[in-house]
């Protein structure tokens, strides 16, 4: 499997964004937003019902969710931010099942991860993205911007991606070899 890399460049992830909204796949627009957002792994994601976002008695989304990861077996609370809320808001009048991520199918069941990953990859192809993203990669490029904006602190980062110190989170979203590159391409000697 090769290792995937966060998307740097905010106009290729709205450009994805536009890719979906323009042919009308709703799901596949949220598939994108909560992927980047909620940092969850594509398992965890796909396996979201609509009653772990929506309260349906009250007909409001809910401010928190929360999962317990399959691969840790940890759980995991996060909050809906607004644009998570805003694809959500678009989607669910077109519900087909329980299950958010939900095939075609006669019998209702969450999309695979290979399925997911498909959806993702012809958008990057179409939009033109090169480097290796998938999945995993939208996981990491919310913590990539996250540290680059340095409006995070580092213990949340890890917090959030259950890393044990600083420098494993920092190699997992990439940031090491961008910032020597930028040391190497802004300074000038002569």
């Amino acid at each position: 499997m090769a290792a995937t890399e966060p998307i740097r460049d905010r106009q290729q992830i709205k450009a994805l964004g536009k890719y979906f909204l323009q042919r009308g796949q709703l799901r596949n627009y949220v598939l994108l937003v909560m992927a980047a957002h909620t940092v969850l792994r594509i398992s965890d994601l796909l396996r979201l019902k609509w009653s772990d976002v929506y309260d349906e008695e009250r007909g409001e989304f809910l401010l928190h969710v929360t999962v317990t990861e399959h691969k840790t077996g940890k759980a995991k609370t996060f909050a809906l931010n607004k644009q998570v809320l805003h694809a959500l808001r678009l989607y669910l009048p077109h519900r087909r099942s329980d299950f958010i991520f939900s095939n075609n199918r006669k019998v209702p069941k969450p999309i695979c991860r290979v399925q997911a990953w498909r959806i993702l990859h012809t958008a990057e192809l179409a939009v033109k993205i090169k480097q290796k993203v998938g999945c995993h990669g939208l996981r990491k490029t919310w913590g990539y911007h996250a540290c680059r904006s340095g409006k995070v602190p580092p213990a949340v980062l890890m917090s959030v991606y259950n890393h044990t110190n600083f420098k494993m989170t920092m190699r997992y979203l990439g940031i090491e070899q961008d910032d020597v590159d930028k040391a190497y391409l802004e300074v000038e000697l002569f």
